[in-house]
């Protein structure tokens, strides 16, 4: 049993190409091409991120002179996450950055890894049974305790649908919420009814 990926730490490349302040621009387009990556961290001495250099910082060589280095090309600072960021948050820097990956560093600023789009949408490609497992056991067993063996948790492509009868309306938009927070989850639909409970009145 596979735990949920919830953080950057959880998807991101370990140990990922780096390139120092004095790398040269044909150095710096070489291990691009051959790491297939389109950006690069750069660090200082110590090994923190000082900066990071894209193909589209290379296409620009032309306004600089002499022999062009990763840290006269580079944007700094560095856009940079925490292995312990939130998957959504991530994807909401790079949204707002403009930018297609992180480096991931640590509380000194030293690198210890790189998250990409990609990585984060690979949390989508969760297997559905895997899902079902997961909402059963985090939510429905844990919200509905007495009421779980009559609530069937089914999904397809991603999409939850919980069906079934509880003790009452007010969980029914908690349940949703605690649903949707499961990594991989696109949608949910909840049909959830209340079940009659007997008035102990008469």
């Amino acid at each position: 049993m596979h735990a949920s990926p919830h953080t950057v730490g959880d998807v991101m490349t370990r140990a990922p190409v780096a390139v120092g302040r004095a790398a040269p621009f044909r150095d710096v387009v070489t291990l691009m091409d051959r790491w297939k990556v389109s950006a690069l961290p750069v660090l200082d001495g110590e090994g923190r991120v000082v900066g990071v250099v894209s193909e589209a910082d290379l296409l620009f060589r032309d306004e600089l002179p002499g022999g062009v280095t990763a840290g006269e090309l580079m944007n700094a600072p560095a856009v940079t996450v925490h292995a312990d960021t939130g998957l959504a948050e991530a994807a909401r820097v790079m949204a707002r950055r403009g930018v297609k990956r992180l480096p991931v560093v640590d509380g000194a600023g030293v690198l210890k890894g790189i998250v990409s789009r990609a990585d984060l949408l690979k949390v989508f490609l969760r297997a559905d049974e895997e899902l079902t497992e997961e909402v059963r056991r985090e939510v429905v067993d844990r919200l509905f305790p007495l009421y779980a063996d009559h609530i069937r948790v089914e999904v397809s492509e991603g999409v939850v649908t919980l069906t079934g009868w509880i003790d009452g309306p007010d969980p029914v938009p908690v349940a949703e919420r605690l649903t949707r927070a499961v990594a991989g989850v696109v949608d949910v639909r909840c049909r959830l009814c209340p079940v009659a409970v007997p008035d102990d009145r008469h």
